[in-house]
């Protein structure tokens, strides 16, 4: 088996260089804690604007993997913290597909709790996720009334097609065939009820307030599905 302490010993340029240390001290330096956080978000915004996953989803992602990796070496962030982020992350991403607010809201309540306590200095996380909420606020104005985009992800959970008269869809069938026809009230009318005309039983209303089973009728007017119906003169 190889020496490779020995072998290292050789180069002392890479002995001397602490690569753990120098990540660290990276991944947990405020301005990078804020960069990171920025990208975070704003890259989640920009993914929901891109069909699939793309660029600004895998820079956000890694801008997480670097946070967590960063603040868990150093000892500031446990595992409690990390699940907070992670579950908090999982929760904003589920209020897109079940929208409605409450989700969205506690995800991103869990998602600060987990930035504030991982970092040795709560009063900078916090300066740095307000400042992150601002630039992510920012993109997603700067997309939607600015550049007049249109959220991609959303395509997938929203009928896009059109429900007109040209696409085959009726809404409800307008009974003018029925107009002038006579029938016989096959319930009383209080004010609707049920009367038949050429053997159809069709969903009628009085022009009045009653008129009785067995009666004949005339329909006068219809207004989509709504029959209206006349008590003849004997």
């Amino acid at each position: 088996m190889r020496n490779w302490t020995g072998l290292l010993a050789g180069f002392p340029v890479l002995t001397a260089f602490n690569w753990s240390d120098r990540f660290i001290e990276f991944a947990t330096h405020p301005i990078t804690v804020m960069i990171l956080l920025s990208v975070m978000l704003a890259g989640f915004i920009l993914e929901l604007f891109t069909p699939g996953f793309g660029l600004p989803g895998m820079a956000a992602t890694l801008a997480l993997i670097i946070f967590i990796a960063g603040h868990v070496m150093s000892g500031d962030a446990g595992i409690s913290t990390v699940l907070l982020i992670i579950v908090g992350v999982l929760f904003i991403l589920a209020e897109v597909i079940l929208p409605g607010g409450v989700i969205g809201f506690l995800g991103f309540l869990l998602f600060a709790a987990g930035v504030l306590f991982a970092g040795a200095s709560m009063l900078w996380m916090a300066v740095s996720l307000l400042i992150a909420f601002l630039v992510a606020t920012a993109v997603l104005i700067l997309m939607v009334k600015v550049l007049g985009k249109e959220m991609k992800f959303f395509k997938k959970f929203i009928l896009s097609d059109s429900t007109d008269t040209e696409h085959g869809y009726v809404s409800n069938v307008t009974r003018t065939d029925l107009i002038g026809k006579t029938g016989k009230t096959k319930t009383p009318l209080r004010p609707s009820g049920t009367v038949v005309i050429d053997g159809e039983r069709i969903d009628a209303v009085a022009e009045g307030v009653f008129i009785p089973a067995g009666v004949e009728v005339a329909v006068v007017k219809t207004e989509g599905v709504r029959v209206v119906v006349r008590e003849m003169e004997s």
